[in-house]
């Protein structure tokens, strides 16, 4: 009888653990902005922007002053926050093109890790651009026989868009289409809330994904919203505006979660899918803007918010990435993929949040079209940052006039890429781009579907061609 009650006891107690280890989890909040560039945010010196929730975020969390995204438009940076990859090893090239069905995503694994999972706003993944009114029905709601919707992508909630959107949106919720009336990104938010307070009162994990459609063109803010700017000119307003709603979003999440009482367990990050695309205010004056591997089309606003782990203001310089998203979530909550797709470009930012990180350890790679071998290519090793065939670069030799074939930027003490050393460190070049072409013959052995185990045959793989010069993107 003693032995049974021991059993039975120790039965009870390895159950509370199980429960509590169950509780200990972080939820997860993904927040990205389309188009918000280095310099969009107060904290980060604008001159006329006002971004209170912002700064207040980057005050009280991990400011990441060298944040990237995975490329410089906004499909294949969102296709590398959901693997951890490249893009371009799943052919995910640009605006519209779509993700592989066959990719592990942060949300699948944490759908079987027991995780509720949800997807609010632009989702672009989809291989679609959507139509381009954006209020009246279907508009660019994703619909249910969409077969790379958020749903078939590992979200069990999402209301979605195929691409961005301002006012009176029509999005899809679970694949139906539903007209909304408002600012888009309160719109966002709002359905975003009513998810985690569900799974906060069910007081089960969560991963939200919040995805913004804006400050992307055409610009249609709230009159409230436009108010602070009210002696700028009306595009600026409008933009501003935008961002304003943005801001508020923000400050509306992070209160909900303090409300809540789950704040303190909640792993918030914010970052934007490509730099600014609003002129020099908007990329910080960094060289170059969307669209280009200059710092400013790559070089976003990045911050992680998470009590619990992160218990004190921090700021880091070491240079960070949307890659790195899906591994460090994957090692803060401790969900494991069943059959991980190798390789991953990403690293796992844990040790940087508790303070044992300063230095990367692996560069940054990133190729403006994987489909040409000439395309324009960066390496970031800290402190240079190596570009490769940047005369082929898109905008490059309007805004520059005539570009070496090789450069080399140490861009701790030169952000803006003015002072060229390749001919001073002709060894560092030379090992740089010896990595750097081995990772890009990694990526064409990826886009060829050579990262599975069988291989994907051939009729499995969707490679767009490559665009030719005066195609129009949108």
């Amino acid at each position: 009888m003693k032995n049974q009650l021991l059993c039975t006891l120790s039965l009870l107690f390895c159950l509370a653990c199980a429960v509590q280890a169950q509780n200990d989890r972080p939820n997860v909040v993904l927040i990205m902005a389309d188009d918000q560039g280095w310099g969009d945010t107060g904290y980060n010196g604008h001159p006329e922007l006002k971004t209170p929730n912002l700064d207040s975020l980057a005050a009280s969390g991990l400011r990441m002053d060298r944040f990237y995204t995975g490329h410089f438009n906004c499909s294949p940076t969102r296709a590398s926050v959901m693997t951890g990859r490249h893009p371009h090893r799943m052919g995910t090239f640009g605006p519209g093109s779509p993700i592989r069905a066959q990719e592990v995503t942060v949300a699948k694994v944490l759908q079987s890790a027991g995780y509720a999972t949800g997807h609010f706003g632009k989702w672009h993944l989809n291989g679609k651009n959507g139509d381009r009114n954006t209020k009246t029905p279907p508009g660019r709601a994703i619909l249910a026989d969409d077969p790379l919707s958020p749903g078939k992508m590992g979200f069990d909630t999402w209301v979605s868009a195929d691409n961005f959107f301002d006012l009176d949106p029509v999005l899809g919720r679970q694949g139906v289409a539903e007209k909304f009336q408002g600012e888009g990104s309160d719109i966002v938010t709002d359905e975003a809330l009513k998810f985690i307070r569900s799974q906060a009162a069910a007081k089960k994990p969560f991963l939200t994904v919040v995805w913004f459609g804006n400050p992307h063109t055409p610009h249609e803010a709230l009159p409230a919203d436009k108010a602070a700017y009210k002696d700028l000119p009306e595009a600026a307003q409008n933009y501003y505006g935008e961002l304003t709603a943005i801001d508020r979003s923000v400050g509306r999440l992070r209160e909900a979660l303090r409300e809540l009482k789950v704040a303190d367990n909640t792993l918030l990050w914010y970052t934007s899918d490509n730099g600014g695309d609003a002129g020099p205010k908007s990329t910080g004056n960094l060289r170059g803007s969307k669209g280009t591997l200059w710092e400013g089309g790559v070089r976003v606003p990045g911050i992680v918010e998470w009590p619990a782990r992160i218990a004190k203001p921090l700021v880091s310089a070491m240079p960070c990435s949307t890659v790195d998203i899906y591994p460090t979530v994957l090692a803060a909550t401790g969900a494991k993929a069943e059959k991980q797709i190798q390789p991953l470009d990403g690293i796992n930012l844990l040790p940087l949040f508790d303070q044992q990180m300063t230095e990367r350890g692996k560069p940054i790679p990133f190729w403006a079209d994987a489909r040409r071998d000439n395309a324009h290519a960066t390496l970031i090793d800290w402190p240079y940052k190596l570009h490769t065939h940047a005369s082929n670069a898109r905008k490059t030799r309007k805004n520059a006039g005539p570009v070496a074939e090789v450069l080399l930027y140490d861009i701790s003490k030169d952000p803006k890429e003015t002072t060229d050393l390749a001919t001073q460190e002709p060894e560092r070049v030379k090992k740089m781009t010896a990595s750097l072409e081995t990772w890009k013959e990694s990526v064409k052995k990826s886009l060829a579907g050579g990262d599975f185990d069988p291989p994907l045959p051939p009729e499995a793989l969707i490679i767009p061609k490559a665009p030719r010069k005066g195609d129009k993107k949108e």
